[in-house]
């Protein structure tokens, strides 16, 4: 079995301060929605999920997933930690369901959703790709 390398206390206090909005990532994509000359607003709340962001004109939301937290299939950074597994699966698995009950309601309303992973970024042309594509579908 491996050892923990950092007190429960020291990794309670590094989780307590991760980040829910306006992360590197998000400001990344924001950025390059921008330098593309799309117009957003951030974290609508009265839509499900609070999109990080929105494209009220293109009626479009993008939700930039981190791989660790959002579990990315097939991706490195989706690990399961050692320690509490029990614990973090079901976390995983909450978070999973939550994001497909929020994606479901907004399609429902019409809404396009665009996922962008966190892994993705390492390649930003391909994401401008991909959100190019999906806009003007």
């Amino acid at each position: 079995m491996r050892m923990e390398k950092i007190s429960p206390e020291k990794r309670s206090w590094i989780m307590s301060h991760i980040r829910g909005k306006n992360t590197a990532p998000e400001r990344q994509v924001r950025s390059m929605l921008h330098k593309l000359g799309f117009r957003f607003r951030l974290h609508r709340r009265d839509l499900p999920g609070v999109p990080d962001i929105v494209l009220p004109k293109w009626k479009t939301v993008v939700f930039v997933h981190g791989c660790f937290w959002h579990q990315h299939a097939g991706c490195k950074d989706a690990s399961i930690p050692t320690t509490n597994t029990t614990y973090w699966k079901e976390k995983f698995k909450r978070n999973q369901m939550r994001d497909k009950n929020n994606q479901k309601q907004l399609t429902s309303m019409n809404w396009q959703v665009i996922i962008i992973w966190e892994c993705e970024l390492l390649r930003p042309e391909a994401v401008e790709k991909k959100l190019l594509r999906k806009l003007f579908r």
